[in-house]
């Protein structure tokens, strides 16, 4: 939809716009797929889910909280696009679409993921990021065949062990959390090939140098005193990113000193007086 479509629609009311964004959409499409992001739904158009060779079903930046049963006559369905809505909870609904291998739950209200989600064995992709989780759902654990999950900017303080039993897990981005450590449990993991712990609170990294498949470690904005000692080849973001393997303890020290002495608070006396003329 164009932006001038996007630009009229926004002054429809709600069900007017939906009928005027739906309305014409009344038979398969050629190339089965549905992308109806950005369209100011409410509710979900349920004759959509006639078309049961759907393959891909965009609902993104809409205002859904809910999905209707019917959803589940879409069973070849295989990319579901749910990522900013209003969702406090996932619909179960999305539990029985067993063909699916991308799932984007994004930027929604979830404080949790049901246990039903590991019906989902085929799932390859997940993005959660920007909800309300503060643990990693033990339910993600049990998607075996997962490769790469997105859990960035939520409240995660730290990861389950049970992690490790995703053997074909390889890109994980948990930037935007409350770690305070570098998760014990990726040191087991020597399949990943990007590990991502941007802006959270880590103090220390331990050696990555035994990951063999690491590609990319992304540690910048972390309040590390050390940088990752990583394997020939392997591209790190972050403090001290240059140096190989890893910065002088002395400087990474003063470093730290200096950075500590910066933020200490003025003394009231000598806080500068703030006007409406300054």
């Amino acid at each position: 939809m164009g932006n001038t479509i996007k630009a009229l629609v926004a002054f429809i009311p709600g069900d007017r716009c939906q009928n005027y964004v739906v309305g014409d959409l009344q038979e398969m499409p050629l190339d089965k797929m549905v992308d109806l992001s950005g369209s100011q739904l409410r509710r979900f158009p349920v004759h959509v889910c006639s078309f049961t060779d759907l393959v891909k079903l965009y609902l993104s930046d809409n205002h859904l909280n809910s999905l209707p049963p019917e959803l589940e006559q879409l069973q070849n369905l295989q990319i579901l696009a749910l990522d900013f809505n209003n969702f406090k909870a996932l619909p179960q609904v999305v539990c029985t679409l067993k063909q699916l291998c991308i799932l984007y739950l994004g930027n929604n209200k979830l404080c949790n993921l049901p246990n039903e989600l590991r019906l989902l064995q085929n799932l390859r992709t997940l993005w959660i990021e920007a909800n309300c989780l503060t643990q990693l759902p033990d339910v993600v654990c049990e998607l075996s065949l997962l490769k790469t999950l997105h859990a960035g900017s939520n409240a995660l303080r730290l990861l389950p062990d049970q992690l490790q039993r995703l053997s074909e897990l390889r890109t994980i981005w948990l930037s935007g959390n409350l770690l305070t450590e570098f998760p014990a449990v990726l040191l087991h993991m020597p399949l990943l090939e990007v590990i991502d712990v941007d802006r959270n609170s880590i103090r220390y990294f331990p050696s990555l140098a035994h990951l063999s498949g690491l590609k990319l470690v992304i540690y910048d904005h972390n309040p590390c005193r050390n940088a990752p000692k990583v394997g020939k080849g392997v591209r790190r973001v972050g403090r001290w990113a240059e140096e190989t393997p890893e910065p002088d303890p002395r400087k990474a020290r003063r470093y730290a000193l200096a950075k500590e002495e910066s933020q200490e608070p003025l003394a009231p006396s000598l806080c500068p007086s703030l006007s409406p003329n300054s």
